[in-house]
């Protein structure tokens, strides 16, 4: 059967198979390399509140959220975009 893309849809290379993560938006099993890889910073403080302690020079500590999405979930949340035949080959910074 043809296939879309050289690499199949994965950045693993010849590295065998790779772990798998769970899909944040519906919870499939995706492998890793192949999953869409979201990272944001959560402040555990109310934004108003952490503005005034800002401003009196006070450090607001943060935690790093990242999230893995699977090609349909990414696509439909508009992280990842569908694209032409030709357009695919060019490489694109996933958008956060």
């Amino acid at each position: 059967m043809p296939y879309k893309r050289k690499n199949r849809g994965r950045s693993k290379g010849q590295k065998g198979r790779g772990d798998v993560v769970h899909c944040s938006g519906c919870g499939e099993l995706v492998p890793r390399d192949k999953a869409k890889k979201v990272t944001r910073r959560i402040s555990l403080v109310d934004p108003v509140l952490a503005k005034e302690l800002r401003q009196k020079g006070a450090y607001i500590s943060s935690r790093t959220e990242t999230l893995y999405y699977c090609i349909s979930c990414a696509v439909y949340r508009g992280l990842v975009k569908v694209r032409a035949r030709e357009e695919r080959k060019i490489k694109m910074p996933l958008k956060p």
